[in-house]
């Protein structure tokens, strides 16, 4: 459960996660951590429009992640697809994020 004084700062995921959108969603990611004070905070990537995600999607949302956990701070996927589920499990990443489904 979140406290009403934390920081949460959102971003959606384009439709297809990978080699031509690695730079611009890290980038814009690493922007709304940095905007948030360190130690404070969670960044939400909304993907319930993702469709597609590659091992170059993957390896921006761990970059991602160690920019968030190096400012003491996390990371939410929200609404991930299960195929986008299973490829975290897959790779031994789902553990590094919070998932939320739905509303939660």
């Amino acid at each position: 459960m979140r406290t009403p004084q934390e920081v949460e700062r959102g971003l959606s995921a384009p439709d297809t996660l990978g080699l031509e959108t690695r730079v611009e969603i890290r980038k814009a990611a690493i922007q709304l951590l940095e905007d948030m004070p360190e130690g404070t905070g969670r960044l939400v990537i909304d993907l319930g429009r993702t469709r597609q995600v590659d091992s170059a999607g993957l390896g921006a949302l761990m970059l991602i992640q160690r920019a968030a956990a190096e400012r003491r701070q996390s990371v939410v996927l929200r609404n991930p697809t299960e195929e986008i589920r299973f490829l975290l499990v897959l790779t031994k990443l789902y553990d590094l994020f919070h998932i939320e489904m739905g509303d939660d």
